[in-house]
């Protein structure tokens, strides 16, 4: 039956032109083709479309060159549904207007959304209107340095800021993650740093959904807050269902990333989902009459909405909403359309909207781990039946977690580098009661929304999500089970993706040929695991990392490293970010620790450091100089006796310094490498 539903679900034209579409995103993503061709290509293809459509509307299906065309449009829909959604091309947009050289501006700015502030500044999304005085366009984070008392910002404030201004740049070290990127697919392209005096408020606020969603937010903080609620579990309430995150301590989002259960504290899927349960489960009552089942999509729309509004409506939470929206609409009107077509719909209205929302990870786990419940988990109930509702109960929720770990762990061992053991009993633990929580939770929200706090229930949220907290920190304790930085690249995690398909297709109807699939998965899945761990053998190179107030380089051959740093640094390990993604990256670990010398030898070349001490002689002439800790150096003498081939500065450099070196090797026309500008250095 479900192996049925799975080759209808293909041969609906629908799900194949949401395929292409997708497949279009993703060749513009890599390519960045030329938007005027992509117009006249887009407008040759529906010109085709509608001469053959009017030509021969009697017989469209039949006809292969129709469903190519079609296939093909879309495919170019997509592409230009990327293309056009780059703010860039919008001749006002500030990219256009800050020259390379410059670095302070003055600019007038909206407050869109509040970021989880750094250790020195508080963070907001920001809505530039006006540069320099000329009017602007694009997205923007303020940074406020914490130097000083910040007044409240409210979302929609209008700011005048003078401040520094920084583009996007790609990673300073190694495999580290490529948080521009990441920026510029939420249409983010550069931050600016401000000092409180630096800013002056216009009484001039604009009041949109966003302004009055956080008004409604603050108000019900405020209102828990006055009756006391504990500030831990607030924080973790606030997160679960106003999709919050900037107060939670850092170890419980620790506790519930060991645990497996990180998920419960950023609204997705999963949350929208338990609270369709909830809302669904309240409408028992109502008979499944035709307009009964019509009342019933309506109350359960709204629902989901109102928790969207409460939520903030922020992407991740629009896109989960929109999702379930469709999930309902299925399950309410019974229309013959199965799932899988329901969900891919979803996902072709989401992304016309937003095409970069693709490359999220949150809207890729999301759709996969749905996919995988819908697909997976009927096969896994049907292995055994409980008698006994209960138990019954029990087993379907542990199905469906073993469903979405299998369908997302490659995904999140790709992106996350980890993986945690223990998530079926937390899975087991927390979500018969997570739409209680969320069901009690968003009530007591929109009681407090009306300045209307009821005691008794506030009280009972507050001691579940301390029982929650403590279940969790419990979990997460057994750190043995906690798989930790693991390898695994683009081409594995596919291979991981072509295996499990191919054993899940075997095991819901065995063939010879879907036998033959899995082999042939497995073997490739060996092949590029061999290979990867193949050309990190085969791979040496110096590394000179780029980080502030220490100095760190590695030696890489093949997969065994040489660490050369500080005392600090060589004893945390790890605990080093930047060391870390680059060891699980490249297959390798850690062979020796070593203090920092004074010349290293790599590839024929002679590397000499010189650091605050000073220390060197003369008669050395490296070929590579590397400087750091800030040396009292004067270069251009050093130029007189050596003839280095290149210069290299670290971070942790003073800026003063580095201008004076960089200077003078414009003068001695000889390359100069900045890592606090451009980036590690590599050999």
């Amino acid at each position: 039956m479900y192996t049925f539903i799975e080759m209808k679900a293909l041969q609906f034209p629908l799900v194949r032109i949401t395929l292409c579409f997708v497949f279009g995103i993703i060749f513009s993503q890599i390519t960045k083709p030329n938007l005027t061709l992509v117009i006249i290509l887009l407008c040759l293809g529906i010109v085709s479309l509608l001469f053959y459509y009017f030509k021969n509307k009697n017989d469209l299906i039949q006809k292969p060159f129709f469903g190519v065309t079609s296939l093909c449009t879309a495919f170019l829909l997509g592409v230009f549904t990327l293309c056009i959604s780059n703010q860039t091309l919008n001749k006002n947009h500030y990219l256009h207007q800050v020259k390379e050289t410059e670095n302070e501006i003055s600019t007038e700015l909206i407050i869109k959304e509040k970021l989880k502030n750094t250790l020195n500044n508080d963070r907001y999304v920001t809505e530039m209107i006006l540069l320099n005085g000329k009017k602007s366009y694009g997205k923007i984070i303020l940074n406020i340095r914490k130097d000083s008392v910040l007044p409240a910002i409210e979302i929609g404030s209008h700011l005048m800021v003078d401040g520094s201004f920084y583009k996007n740049r790609k990673p300073s070290n190694p495999n580290q993650f490529d948080y521009g990127k990441y920026l510029e697919n939420q249409q983010i392209y550069a931050q600016i740093y401000a000092d409180v005096t630096d800013i002056k408020t216009n009484p001039i606020v604009d009041k949109s959904i966003s302004y009055y969603a956080s008004k409604l937010r603050n108000r019900i903080i405020q209102n828990l807050e006055k009756n006391n609620f504990n500030k831990t579990e607030l924080s973790v309430v606030i997160a679960l269902i106003l999709g919050q995150q900037q107060d939670i301590a850092q170890e419980v989002i620790r506790d519930y990333q060991y645990a497996g259960a990180i998920h419960v504290l950023s609204v997705s899927g999963l949350h929208v989902g338990c609270i369709l349960l909830f809302v669904t489960f309240l409408l028992t009552p109502i008979p499944n009459t035709k307009r009964g089942s019509i009342l019933k999509l309506v109350l359960v729309i709204l629902s989901l909405w109102t928790f969207g509004i409460l939520a903030g409506l922020a992407p991740s939470v629009v896109r989960s909403v929109t999702m379930f929206s469709f999930v309902a609409v299925g399950m309410f009107l019974r229309r013959s359309i199965n799932i899988y077509n329901t969900l891919l719909v979803s996902a072709l209205l989401i992304l016309l909207v937003k095409p970069s929302f693709l490359f999220d990870i949150g809207f890729q786990l999301s759709y996969v781990a749905l996919f995988f419940i819908v697909w997976l988990q009927p096969l896994l109930t049907s292995i055994w039946t409980p008698e006994n509702k209960i138990v019954k109960y029990f087993w379907d929720i542990i199905t469906v977690s073993f469903a979405a770990q299998i369908g997302t762990f490659p995904l999140s061992i790709y992106y996350f580098h980890q993986f945690p053991g223990l998530f079926f009993i937390t899975n087991i633990v927390i979500l018969p009661g997570l739409s209680v929580i969320l069901g009690i939770g968003v009530i007591v929200m929109i009681l407090a929304a009306f300045n209307v706090v009821w005691i008794p229930m506030m009280k009972l949220l507050e001691w579940s999500i301390w029982l929650l907290n403590k279940i969790i920190s419990w979990v997460a304790s057994f750190e043995d089970f906690i798989f930790k930085d693991l390898s695994l690249n683009s081409y594995m995690m596919w291979f991981w993706y072509l295996v499990i398909i191919g054993i899940i297709l075997w095991f819901k109807k065995p063939t010879f040929k879907k036998l033959a699939f899995s082999m042939i998965a497995i073997i490739g899945l060996q092949l590029v695991t061999m290979y990867a761990k193949y050309d990190s053998q085969k791979n040496s190179e110096f590394i000179v990392f780029s980080k502030r107030k220490v100095t760190m380089i590695t030696e890489r051959q093949g997969n065994k490293v040489t660490l050369y740093s500080n005392d600090s640094i060589l004893k945390t390990t790890d605990d080093n970010l930047a060391l870390k993604s680059y060891l699980v990256a490249n297959f390798c670990k850690i062979e020796k620790k070593q203090n920092l010398s004074n010349l290293y030898y790599f590839k024929n070349k002679k590397i000499l450091l010189i650091d605050s001490n000073a220390v060197f002689i003369n008669e050395e002439k490296p070929d590579i100089l590397l400087l750091t800790n800030s040396p009292k150096v004067n270069l251009e003498r050093l130029f007189q006796s050596w003839k280095p081939q290149q210069i290299v500065v670290d971070a942790n450099n003073y800026k003063t310094y580095i201008k004076l070196w960089r200077e003078t090797c414009r003068k001695e026309k000889t390359p100069f490498h900045d890592t606090s500008e451009k980036g590690f250095f590599k050999l």
